[in-house]
């Protein structure tokens, strides 16, 4: 019994000895051959990736989709006459693709070949072509942007593999491409090829919902380029941002490109400017600065400077104003940035030292990201640090916007916190409605970003931003004309912008434009970027019927004086005693609402905009809740 166990033993490790050695022999020895075989069973592998997800505005309009294409391919083993047929076959089912052409691709080949690529098939040549033997189709979804140019620089645009190349088609490219599914083809055992597909991934493409609204997206653009063309300027840039949520509602350079041919287009026109290069912001810098007095209590708006009439010097270096002729001599802090002086800047600057200015644009993030969704975003350029010893020319120098670099994104963002009542909010491309206005985000105090922003109102009122003004409504604003850097070194023509925001308004928003090295028709921001600045605002108040303030009723002429705005309580002054009617003339629908509950008084109300015509004349003798008052409201036209 214990002869017949052993010898059973034996045998079996003789069996598992031989069974190590061929495992050896194959997995080691023989290594090379065997790899060489399985590729030559294996033919080609692919990943097919979902539909890639759509881009769509913040009201759901599309703005970069997918349309179905498919690539044909063959793997030409045995080209024997069977193998032409199906050619032929093919090229009737498909025109595009005529034989002649089909039969030289194939002609020095024995692996997969191309037939052709993104072609457009319907249903019923699918399935005419699924039926020929040896000819294989991939699904491919083929990027198009309907709209064109618009939102370009934003969007961005994808290469021949669906994978995104710029803009927000690259940056979250993750989002919008999903998961692939793997596809192989092998040969069987007589050579032939078979499909071989791998469970699907359940992480499909998601679709991405921009803060950019199209409508406004579209004025912005048409205003920049009419401005670009009419300065003959190298390129300009705009943006709008809602000044609570962050939210870019339009940002665009121009020149511009359209992504569906991205290749024809120069580099330079692909990029969007207003994010990834920076540029000396000038005398829209000066805001910051005075920003920064206020807040650290070194003056206040009517503290007075001398202004050493006009010219002032500075380590051998002679700092004057824009306009030589200008000779001020006491200006306050106010007027300082109404008449844009560099000399009075300059004497703020000194008075409140390097260290407290750039503590306050280390708070609003200058020299930093923003985080905005665009890659290659600079952080523009600030040399010196709060530490450092900033000589007196350097100093001048950077509080009126020379001698540092920022992006078009970090000042809107800067005039934001203005707007805004002192908060920093963090500029988003996508749509999310949550406002930023927390305790953690708040740079300045409320009474300085109200003081700063009456000030930036005289500067449209009275000083030079008067081309930025808008009938009815409040508009905060500072103009700015940088000198420009020369590729070539030192400086080279001018870089002209206009900064700020309407103040009467329910949703507060920022808009910055700027016009690089115009060469024609003038170069001051406020004739050359204020337009831009104006158009803009006045078309978002308009689409928005934001009318938060009222018109003036002119007695004499028994109509609506549509170029006086004044507050609420201006336009009502003249109410009569209860039980006469009231005037209504000039309010907007909230108010004119608010005073019929207020007199119980029954009201219809047509149009929208402010009154400019009640059905029973103001001082009429009613009888309470039986008069019936109808409304005709009207938008403002107003004079340029």
């Amino acid at each position: 019994m214990k002869n017949r166990i052993f010898f059973s033993f034996m045998v079996f490790c003789f069996l598992f000895a031989v069974v190590g050695a061929k495992a050896f022999y194959i997995q080691v020895v023989n290594k090379s051959k065997l790899i060489a075989y399985a590729k030559s069973q294996f033919i080609r592998e692919v990943k097919e990736y979902p539909n890639r997800g759509n881009i769509l505005d913040r009201n759901g309009n599309p703005l970069a989709i997918n349309v179905h294409v498919y690539n044909l391919f063959t793997i030409p083993k045995n080209k024997n006459a069977e193998f032409y047929e199906q050619l032929k076959k093919l090229s009737k089912i498909v025109p595009e693709l005529p034989y002649q052409k089909l039969r030289s691709l194939v002609q020095n080949r024995s692996r997969y070949t191309w037939l052709g690529r993104k072609i457009s098939l319907n249903e019923e040549q699918l399935k005419k072509i699924k039926k020929l033997e040896g000819i294989f189709t991939e699904a491919h979804s083929q990027r198009v942007y309907p709209n064109r140019e618009l939102m370009a620089q934003v969007i961005g645009y994808v290469g021949v593999d669906n994978t995104g190349l710029a803009g927000i088609e690259n940056s979250m490219n993750g989002e919008l491409k999903g998961k692939p599914q793997i596809v192989k083809y092998i040969r069987d055992a007589k050579g032939r090829p078979i499909k071989y597909e791998t469970k699907a991934s359940d992480l499909v493409a998601t679709d991405i919902n921009l803060s950019i609204d199209k409508d406004i997206q579209g004025a912005l653009e048409s205003y920049l380029k009419e401005a670009v063309e009419l300065h003959k300027a190298y390129r300009g840039g705009a943006g709008v941002m809602d000044a609570e949520t962050g939210e870019i509602l339009a940002i665009a350079n121009y020149p511009t490109f359209d992504p569906n041919k991205a290749a024809t287009f120069p580099q330079e026109h692909r990029k969007l400017a207003f994010v990834t290069d920076p540029f000396e912001p000038g005398s829209i810098f000066k805001t910051i600065t005075i920003a920064s007095v206020l807040e650290n209590k070194v003056a206040q708006p009517e503290t007075k400077f001398f202004c050493e009439y006009g010219k002032m010097k500075v380590q051998n270096h002679w700092i004057s104003e824009a306009e030589t002729h200008e000779k001020f001599e006491w200006l306050t802090v106010s007027d300082i940035l109404k008449f844009s002086s560099n000399v009075g800047t300059t004497k703020l600057a000194f008075a409140l030292k390097y260290p407290k200015l750039r503590g306050t644009l280390d708070s609003l993030h200058f020299a930093q990201k923003t985080g905005i969704e665009i890659k290659g975003e600079s952080k523009g350029i600030l040399s010196y640090k709060a530490k450092d010893k900033v000589r007196p020319l350097t100093l001048s120098n950077i509080s009126f916007g020379q001698g540092v670099a920022t992006t078009g994104i970090q000042m809107l963002r800067a005039y934001a916190a203005i707007a805004n009542g002192g908060y920093l909010v963090k500029p988003t491309l996508l749509k999310n409605e949550e406002s930023q206005l927390k305790p953690e985000n708040r740079v300045f105090s409320e009474t300085t970003a109200n003081e700063v922003a009456k000030m930036l109102v005289g500067v449209v009122n009275e000083g030079t931003g008067g081309a930025a003004k808008i009938p009815h409504y409040e508009i905060a604003g500072k103009t700015g004309t940088a000198q420009r850097v020369s590729p070539t070194g030192g400086y080279s023509g001018y870089i002209a912008s206009f900064a700020g925001f309407p103040v009467n308004v329910n949703k507060k928003f920022v808009v910055l434009a700027y016009v690089d090295h115009p060469t024609e028709n003038g170069y001051y921001g406020g004739k050359v970027a204020g337009p831009i600045f104006k158009k803009i605002t006045q078309y978002i108040l308009y689409k928005k019927k934001d009318f938060a303030q009222f018109a003036k009723y002119d007695e004499k002429s028994n109509k609506v004086n549509l170029d006086v705005v004044h507050n609420q309580q201006a336009a009502t002054t003249k109410l009569f005693a209860p039980g006469y009617m009231p005037s209504f003339i000039g309010l907007d629908k909230a108010s004119a609402m608010s005073l019929a509950e207020e007199r119980k008084i029954p009201v219809q109300m047509n149009g929208f905009g402010v009154v400019t015509k009640q059905s029973i004349a103001p001082g009429t003798v009613i009888a309470g809740s039986e008069a019936s008052l109808r409304l005709q409201f009207e938008a403002p036209t107003y004079a340029e």
